[in-house]
Order: C-alpha cells, then sequence, then structure tokens
C-alpha cells in the first residue's frame, strides 16, 4: 500500500508539471493551443478521476475500519481529517483567488458592459422564476397540511379547494412510491401523468419543499409565439399525530407561468447563448486555466489526504498499541504487548507499559500460585475434617450454625447439615445443649477479658430426651474457642464407651475388693454358727431347738449366697485371658444344652444349628460360660413373661455361618419381655439388669469376654407386628485358621458362674 501510493502521488505530480508546462507553452501559442484543447482537456479529466478514485479508496478505508469497529479508526479519521482541512482550507482558497483573476482577466478582453448587461437580465430572469418558484413552494407547503388528517378516499376534495386557492392548473396527491392517489385539474384526464422522480421525493422526505420550472428548454425552438411554461411544486403531506406507520404522501402543485416573464427570459437567454458563441475562444481559455487550477486544487488535497493519512498513521500507532494493551490488561490478559523502538516518548511510553505489564503478570502468577496453595490447604482441611470422628461445628454470635462436619452429625445423631443457616437450639433435641454451648462461651468472654483465657472444655450427657427417637444416653466433651469474625468453634468427641469402660474398670475394682474385703469373715461366720448348732444341740428345749436349727441354717444359706455373689465379683474382677484355639462351636453348644434339658428346667431351649460352621478362634471354658449365662438369662426372661403374659415361654439359640464366609454367629433369642429403650445402650454395664434378683452382671461378663476374643455382640428386642416379643443377643465370632484337626473340646460342662 505505502508503495502503491508513492508511485501514485510521483505519477501524479508528473502529470500535473507537464500540464503546467503545456499550459504556460499554450498561453503564448495560440495554434499549438488550439491543436492539443482536446487532449490537454482529456489528460485532465483523467487525472481528476484517479485522484477522486485515490481519495474515495482511502476513505472507504477509512470508514469501513470504523464500522468494522476496530479501535483506534476514530482517531485516525480525526487525524485524517485534521491534515486535510490543514491542506484543502488554503488551497480552496487560493482556487477562489485564481479562478476570480482568471476570470475576470479573459473578461476584461471583451465589452465587459454588453456581457455584464446580459448577464444581469439572465440573472434577473433566473431570480424572479426562482421567486415564483419559492413562493409556489412555500404556498404548496402550507397548503399540504390541509390534507394532514384527510384520508385518501376524501383528498379530492381537499385537492380541489387547494387548486382553486391557488389557482394552479393541476393538483396531484402522490404516495412515497410513485402511485397517483388523486388529483385535480388536467391530470385527471391523463392516461399516465407525469410522475415526480426519485430524487424530488428525496429531497421532499427531508421536509425541504422543491420546485422547478418546466417548458423553459422547449421554447427555444417554438418561434415567434412560445408555448406556456409552468412552475410546479412538491411538498410532503404531514402524517396526523405521531402514527409512523401510514405511507407518506406528496403534494404536486403546477402553476402557469405569465407569459411575459416567460417571453423576457427566453430573450434574455437567446442573446446570451449567442454572445457566448461568438465569445468561444474565450470560453475554452478560461476552461483551459480553470481545469488548471481544478487540478491544482485536486493535487493540494490529494497530498494533505495523503500527509494526513501517513502523519496520522505515525503518530496514532504509539497510542493504538498503548491503548490496545490497555484494553488487553483490563480484560485480564496479560501477555507480552507490541513495544516500539522509537526514541521518541511515545515509545518509551510503549515500553514501559510493556514492563508494568511482565510485572501484572509475574505478579498474578504469583498470586494464582498463591490461590491455588490456599485451595489445595483448604481441600486438605475440608477432607481432614470429613474424616475426623471429632464433630466440629463453627456458629456466629447468636448461635446459628455456620458450617458442620460429618463428624459432628455421627456423634450427635442429628442432621446438623440440613439446619445450617439456622440456631443451633432449632435441632431438635439439642434445645438444651445449645443452651449449655452458648453460656460456655458467655462465660468464655468474661474469662478472656478478666484471664486471657482463650478456650474452654465441659462434659455434658444427652439423655434420651435430647437426642431423637432413639433415646441413647450420649456422653460428650466439648471444647469451644473464638474465631476471627466474632465466629466460634465448637469441636467434641463422644466418651460414651470411654465412660462405659472406666465405669466397667470401675466396677471391676469395687468387685475386686468387695470379694477380698467380704469372702474372708463368711467362713468364720458360717464355721461358728455351725459349731454353736453342734454345742447347743441336745441341751436346750424342743422349741429352743428348733429355733437355733432354722436360726443356723438362715445363717449358712445366707453365708453361701453371700460367697455365691463373691465369686461372681471374683469372676468378673479375675477373668483370665482367654487362650484362643479352633473350637467347634456347635459341639460346645450341644454339650452345655445337656445341663437344659425338659426335666431340669421349666423351659426346655430350641437348637438350631448350621452344619456348615467351621471352628472358630476361641477358649472353650469362656465360650461355655457365655452360653450359660446367656440361656440363664433368656430362660429368666421367658419364664417370667410367661407366667404374667399368659403365653408360653420359648427359648431359641442358633447357630450360623456369615454370607461371607468369614464369621460364626451365635445368637440366643427368648421370649421375654425385652428391653427398655434406655436400658439397651447400658445393657452391658455392670449392675444394670431388669430383674428382680440378681446382681447384673452376667451380660458384663459376655461383653468382657466377647471382647478378649474379638467378637463382635449385639442386643436387641425383636419385634412382631409392631409389639416387642422378646430380647436377642447375637455374637461373631472370627474363624480359626488352623487345620479342622486341631479342634479343641472340652468335656467340661460346670460353668463358673
Amino acid at each position: 500500500m505505502r508503495w502503491a501510493i508513492g508511485v501514485g502521488a510521483a505519477l501524479v505530480v508528473a502529470i500535473g508539471l507537464v500540464l503546467m508546462f503545456l499550459l504556460a507553452v499554450a498561453t503564448n501559442n495560440r495554434v499549438l493551443y488550439e491543436e492539443n484543447y482536446a487532449k490537454l482537456f482529456g489528460i485532465n479529466v483523467v487525472v481528476a478521476l484517479l485522484l477522486l478514485l485515490v481519495l474515495c479508496w482511502v476513505g472507504f478505508r477509512l470508514l469501513r475500519r470504523l464500522r468494522q469497529g476496530k479501535f483506534g479508526s476514530r482517531l485516525l479519521i480525526r487525524l485524517a481529517a485534521i491534515f486535510a482541512l490543514v491542506g484543502v482550507v488554503p488551497g480552496v482558497l487560493v482556487y477562489v483567488v485564481s479562478y476570480q483573476f482568471v476570470a475576470r482577466s479573459i473578461e476584461s478582453w471583451f465589452d465587459v458592459k454588453v456581457e455584464g448587461a446580459l448577464d444581469a437580465g439572465l440573472n434577473l430572469g433566473r431570480a424572479t422564476l426562482d421567486s415564483l418558484a419559492e413562493d409556489l413552494a412555500a404556498k404548496t407547503r402550507t397548503a399540504s397540511n390541509q390534507l394532514a388528517g384527510v384520508p385518501d378516499a376524501s383528498a379530492g376534495l381537499v385537492l380541489e379547494r387547494i387548486r382553486d386557492q391557488l389557482g394552479a392548473t393541476d393538483v396531484v396527491l402522490w404516495t412515497g412510491s410513485g402511485q397517483l392517489i388523486a388529483g385535480a385539474g388536467t391530470s385527471r384526464f391523463q392516461l399516465n401523468p407525469e410522475r415526480p422522480t426519485q430524487q424530488q421525493l428525496r429531497q421532499v422526505k427531508a421536509d425541504r419543499p422543491v420546485a422547478h420550472i418546466d417548458g423553459l428548454d422547449e421554447t427555444l425552438l417554438a418561434g415567434p409565439t412560445p408555448p406556456p411554461a409552468s412552475v410546479r411544486a412538491l411538498a410532503l403531506v404531514q402524517r396526523p399525530g405521531f402514527d409512523f406507520n401510514t405511507e407518506q404522501r406528496f403534494l404536486q402543485v403546477t402553476q402557469p407561468l405569465p407569459t411575459a416573464v416567460v417571453a423576457n427570459a427566453l430573450a434574455v437567454q437567446e442573446a446570451n447563448r449567442e454572445y457566448q458563441e461568438r465569445a468561444l475562444a474565450r470560453d475554452g481559455l478560461r476552461r483551459m486555466y480553470i481545469g488548471t487550477l481544478t487540478l491544482s486544487l485536486f493535487l493540494a488535497v490529494f497530498g494533505a489526504v495523503l500527509l494526513a493519512v501517513l502523519f496520522g498513521n505515525g503518530l496514532a500507532r504509539p497510542l493504538l498499541v498503548l491503548a490496545e494493551g490497555v484494553r488487553q490488561v483490563a480484560a485480564g490478559d496479560l501477555r507480552p504487548t507490541a513495544v516500539l523502538h522509537g526514541k521518541d516518548e511515545l515509545g518509551g511510553l510503549t515500553r514501559s507499559f510493556a514492563v508494568m505489564t511482565q510485572q501484572l503478570a509475574d505478579a498474578r502468577g504469583a498470586v494464582e500460585k498463591t490461590v491455588g496453595e490456599l485451595d489445595a490447604a483448604r481441600a486438605n482441611l475440608q477432607t481432614i475434617l470429613d474424616n475426623l470422628t471429632s464433630g466440629v461445628i463453627v456458629l456466629d454470635g447468636a448461635g446459628t450454625v455456620l458450617s458442620t462436619n460429618p463428624g459432628a452429625t455421627r456423634v450427635l445423631r442429628a442432621p446438623l447439615a440440613a439446619y445450617e443457616g439456622r440456631a443451633l437450639a432449632e435441632v431438635p433435641g439439642l434445645a438444651s445443649f445449645a443452651q449449655n454451648i452458648q453460656q460456655q462461651f458467655d462465660e468464655l468472654e468474661v474469662e478472656f477479658a478478666q484471664h486471657g483465657l482463650d478456650h474452654w472444655q465441659h462434659a455434658f450427657e444427652l439423655n434420651g430426651s435430647s437426642t431423637g427417637p432413639s433415646k441413647d444416653v450420649i456422653n460428650i466433651v466439648a471444647r469451644g474457642a473464638q474465631l476471627p469474625n466474632a465466629e466460634r468453634l465448637l469441636v467434641f468427641d463422644d466418651i460414651s464407651e470411654i465412660v462405659s469402660a472406666q465405669r466397667a474398670q470401675a466396677w471391676g475394682e469395687v468387685a475386686r475388693r468387695l470379694a477380698h474385703e467380704i469372702k474372708n469373715p463368711l467362713t468364720p461366720i458360717q464355721l461358728s454358727a455351725e459349731r454353736l448348732e453342734m454345742k447347743l444341740t441336745g441341751k436346750v428345749s424342743g422349741p429352743e431347738q428348733a429355733i437355733l436349727t432354722k436360726s443356723v441354717k438362715t445363717i449358712v444359706d445366707q453365708v453361701d449366697a453371700m460367697k455365691r455373689l463373691v465369686n461372681e465379683f471374683r469372676d468378673y474382677a479375675r477373668l483370665p485371658a482367654a487362650e484362643l484355639k479352633p473350637v467347634d462351636l456347635n459341639s460346645l453348644v450341644t454339650d452345655v444344652l445337656q445341663l437344659y434339658g425338659a426335666d431340669s428346667t421349666p423351659i426346655a431351649p430350641r437348637c438350631e444349628l448350621d452344619a456348615r460352621c467351621p471352628p472358630i478362634r476361641g477358649d472353650a471354658q469362656q465360650i461355655r460360660q457365655v452360653i450359660h449365662n446367656l440361656l440363664q438369662n433368656a430362660q429368666d426372661a421367658a419364664e417370667a413373661m410367661a407366667g404374667t403374659g399368659g403365653r408360653t415361654g420359648e427359648v431359641i439359640i442358633r447357630t450360623r455361618l456369615a454370607d461371607s464366609g468369614q464369621r460364626v454367629r451365635l445368637t440366643v433369642q427368648d421370649s421375654g419381655p425385652g428391653f427398655a429403650e434406655n436400658i439397651l445402650k447400658r445393657a452391658f454395664e455392670p449392675y444394670v439388669t431388669t430383674k428382680t434378683k440378681g446382681t447384673g452382671l452376667g451380660l458384663a461378663v459376655v461383653k468382657k469376654i466377647a471382647d478378649e476374643h474379638g467378637a463382635l455382640i449385639e442386643l436387641s428386642n425383636r419385634i412382631a407386628e409392631g409389639v416387642v416379643a422378646g430380647a436377642q443377643v447375637s455374637l461373631s465370632f472370627a474363624l480359626a485358621r488352623e487345620p479342622q484337626g486341631a479342634v479343641v473340646h472340652t468335656e467340661d460342662s460346670k460353668p463358673s458362674a
């Protein structure tokens, strides 16, 4: 493009210089001028067209950039316009002065007075005709207001009235597409009246009525009596109100010109034509000079626009580069921007901006890296919180739950995730807990202000009324601390099993001390009572002898009962470590059931053994004790229910190989009253029992033995048709890995408990 512009500019300058040289030569040589006039005129036209095409092409490129929305196009157009004005305005001024000089110089060669008179007459005629045309145009525009609200069907009457008012020969109402709506005058008798041109319609649409004179050109050859001429005006009919949906209409009025005015105008025009024909040589010379001046003007305009584009592009390029970089940065794109290597301030500005962009990119990279690390740390922290067995709750100052972890739901047995954004007290069953937590945090604020204490720790027990339908007693230890933004952190753990283990350990210690402290005086008491009976027998009368015998028997029986109680304490406190060996559970159950036949117990257990059961890992003596305790408890429960409920008692003991084939389950069922909901959670704790007689150590011993064997133990009520039909205890033992021949089975059937 630069080469094309340079070559074009050189050619145009060369052609211009040639034309100027020929002009100078032709001025002094009339014969040469007359011979080369046509050639010079043609070259002028070609050069003018070339310059016009180049200017149009440059303007088209600028407008296309503007319409495409390319950044900086407005700045380029502005700079081009400024430079063009700087070159065009002086050129136009020189052109006007030169034109006047040439015109006046050539005119001075002829009769100035005659030509002036002719020009004055011609101008007067034209002014008169123009005045008549403008007057008719104004009247036509005023008359068009009468048609503003008139429909097309009623326009004929209004047109007749307008025709009478203006003294016109013809009045026609046209549509915007050139269709005739109505007419008054001579147009009614014409099949195809002359329509207004599209150029006239466009001028009228701009709310500028137009008028032109018809018939003058035809009268030049009409003879001594000129035919009538007329003035035709065209005006836009305004739409009624703001209705822009209706088609535009145009009023055309034709009015005849006065005959005298037409004759005078034609006479002046004819005289001027004859004078101009006689001054043909003068006109050719004048056109030559004017053409040369016009070419000079085009050269000046072309040079100005060319310089405007070149200089404007040179000035705008650094600004455009800088502005494009700013747009990229604003859009978040911090890639390296283009720089200019010029030595001026604008080039330095682009380089400084590129350095700043690189620094921003480095800073954003560092920030993104930090954010990524924070996200990873947050994800790790969330993973840790989700997998913690401890419960974590974040509260605000009013006790509203902001966030929780799954451990909180597991510990509190409540759907805390569904209550995020609501108060902790609104969670069913946790109102009292929330009140206590709020109280602890309030006290922490006081302690922090006074002593700088930054956390609190407290143990809570949530009973059945606090934890929903499960009614489990939950022992938790909670710890609270303050967070930023007035938030509060609550961390808590379920220590129910720890409390249960501590309670069992405490009871074991109590049992050991009771067994030690009580067992020692029992034997002397029993021996003393028996010795008294032996010494006094036969030495007292009959009634006193009966009292003595009964009293001694009572003492001995109670001492035996206390010995059995002490033995139970001893067994619970000093249960020996289990020696785990392969044991055939089915054979062991069969041996124990021999002691619970129909002749020895009121309710004989029913046995359901799975022949597929392989040997298990266990201590045969301790497992035998487990079976005895479970069967005894089941028989007591079934017998009590049979005596009060009027139904037959039933005890079932069964074994079954699990579906996974990895464990063997031992189950004992009874038809008793079952356990209360508040007892189920603590049934395996010492001295927790529902029987009127007993120590409550049976299930505690079973639980202890199960823990020694790594067995899973479950206690539940059996429900039939919505009613408790008894209780069920299940133990799941691991399989033995020794060969089948290594199975241990003992014939001893006497349990220690």
